[in-house]
C-alpha cells in the first residue's frame, strides 16, 4: 500500500495538529506516554513535531515517550525501532515485510514506509518504543473495545493490545497517563469484524 500524502512535504503539518489537540484536552500539559497504530508512520512524525514545538515554546517541559504499535505481519517500523534499541522481542519475525495481505489491520500494513528512518529517530528520542501485535491479540482487541462501546477497525485496536504488553512488561506504568491513538471507525472494516463474531 502506498499513501501519496505520506510523500507531501506539509502533510505531517497537519497531523501535527493532534498533539496540540492532546495537550489542549489534558489541561495544557503532554501526557507520559502516547501509543500510535503506525503504517507510514505520519502519527509518530507529527506527534514528535507538535510536541517538540510545544517544549520550544516552554509549553511543556518533556516530551512523552511515543510508541509504535504495528502488526507482527508487516511490521518494518517496530521492527526496526526494537533494533535500534537493542530490546527485540521473541516474538518469530515475518518472514518478509511485502506481506500487507495478511493481516487484518490493513490500515498499518506499509510494507516500506518512506519515512522509516525518521520515525525511528523520532521514537528513540522521547525513550519510547515499539509493540509487533499478533493477529490474535488484534482480533480479541478490537471485539474487546466493542464491547464497551468503541467501534474501531483492527487497525486502530493494535494500539490498544500493545498497551496491554506494554503494562504487562512494566515498560509503562498504570499510574502514568498514557493516550491510545484510536484513529477510524469500525464501520470501515464492518466485514472483518463480522467475520470475527461468526
Amino acid at each position: 500500500m502506498r499513501l501519496s500524502q505520506n510523500w507531501h512535504p506539509f502533510f505531517l503539518q497537519g497531523t501535527k495538529t493532534l498533539a496540540y489537540e492532546l495537550w489542549e484536552d489534558l489541561g495544557f500539559r503532554a501526557p507520559d506516554n502516547v501509543i500510535i497504530p503506525s503504517g507510514a508512520g505520519s502519527n509518530i512524525l507529527g506527534l514528535d513535531l507538535g510536541f517538540s514545538e510545544l517544549m520550544r515554546a516552554g509549553e511543556i517541559t518533556r516530551l512523552p515517550r511515543l510508541f509504535c504499535a504495528q502488526p507482527l505481519l508487516c511490521s518494518p517500523i517496530a521492527t526496526a525501532i526494537l533494533d535500534a534499541l537493542g530490546t527485540p522481542d521473541n516474538k518469530a519475525a515475518p518472514g518478509e515485510w511485502n506481506t500487507p495481505d495478511k493481516t487484518m489491520a490493513e490500515g498499518t500494513s506499509i510494507a516500506r514506509p518512506v519515512r522509516l528512518a525518521e520515525c525511528i529517530d523520532a521514537v528513540v528520542r522521547s525513550k519510547g518504543g515499539a509493540v509487533r501485535v499478533s493477529e490474535k491479540d488484534i482480533g480479541a482487541t478490537t471485539l474487546e473495545l466493542a464491547s464497551i462501546g468503541l467501534y474501531t477497525e483492527p487497525t486502530c485496536a493494535q494500539a490498544a493490545a500493545a498497551y496491554r504488553e506494554l503494562l504487562a512488561s512494566g515498560t509503562i506504568r498504570p499510574d502514568e497517563t498514557t493516550v491510545i491513538i484510536l484513529t477510524s471507525t469500525g464501520a470501515k472494516a464492518t466485514p472483518s469484524i463480522a467475520a470475527m463474531l461468526q
